[in-house]
């Protein structure tokens, strides 16, 4: 009888056995975890649970302590310093508040990028920063400062400059901090919006449940430097977790009373 091949894609992020401290604090204890060509995934966790952590060693930003970290089939935690750096061209990563240049308009913060990393002609850049802000659906603004945007206009165009090279992964760093409830709603649609459009990889980091099940394919819980629970939407919210439910729900769990 002929073995039929497997139909699970080849992650294009692994994260294998990774594990963070800084000085006595156990921040990464044993990741595991693969990550999907064209999926959007979501990492939930309360705050100081490592999400951000996490994020950072995806693009090289932190080295472990110890584990592995597969970026399109190069290992980024013992690469060559220059292909680390070739690699990131394909991984967009929106930081949180949006990390504008204050001393720079919205034209020349996406156009950074593609300015410092191609030959491009300033008519191909100008074309890309206005095809960048049309998918964010920020059209007219290129002329204004960080400054003058509101907070929800600032993460638009630190996802506008993220995608400015065309990347195939696209991290997001608490995309909706400080958010209110309106800004959060169109920040999700613009995030799913944009991962429909482009067809790349996402990953996104929040304890925000509205965003978090309004743009994953897939979710996974850190807690105490671990993965708990991983899954669709619909397999999350059944997790029988207490944990996972008690957070679901927006209540202590029973292991932490004495949290006040």
């Amino acid at each position: 009888m002929a073995v039929q091949a497997s139909t699970t894609p080849k992650p294009i992020i692994s994260v294998i056995g990774l594990k963070k401290s800084f000085g006595e604090k156990h921040v990464l204890r044993d990741i595991d975890l693969d990550i999907y060509p064209g999926e959007s995934l979501v990492i939930l966790g309360a705050s100081g649970a490592g999400k951000s952590v996490f994020l950072k060693h995806l693009i090289g930003l932190l080295q472990p302590d110890e584990g592995n970290v597969i970026v399109e089939g190069i290992d980024i935690t013992i690469a060559p310093a220059s292909e680390c750096l070739e690699l990131r061209k394909h991984i967009g990563m929106s930081f949180q508040e949006g990390a504008l240049f204050d001393s720079m308009n919205v034209f020349d913060n996406i156009a950074f990028p593609i300015r410092r990393h191609t030959r491009w002609s300033e008519d191909e850049v100008a074309d890309r920063v206005h095809e960048c802000l049309s998918l964010v659906r920020m059209e007219g603004i290129e002329d204004k400062f960080p400054a003058e945007l509101s907070g929800g206009m600032r993460r638009r165009v630190g996802f506008a400059r993220a995608i400015a090279l065309k990347p195939e992964i696209l991290l997001f760093d608490e995309p909706t901090t400080g958010l209110d409830p309106i800004n959060t709603a169109a920040i999700a649609r613009v995030i799913r919006h944009m991962h429909d459009q482009l067809g790349v990889t996402a990953v996104t980091i929040t304890h925000d449940l509205n965003l978090a099940f309004g743009i994953a394919d897939r979710l996974a819980m850190i807690r105490h430097g671990v993965i708990i629970a991983e899954g669709s939407p619909d397999e999350f919210r059944q997790n029988p977790d207490p944990y996972v439910q008690a957070f679901l729900n927006g209540e202590i769990p029973a292991d932490e009373e004495d949290f006040v």
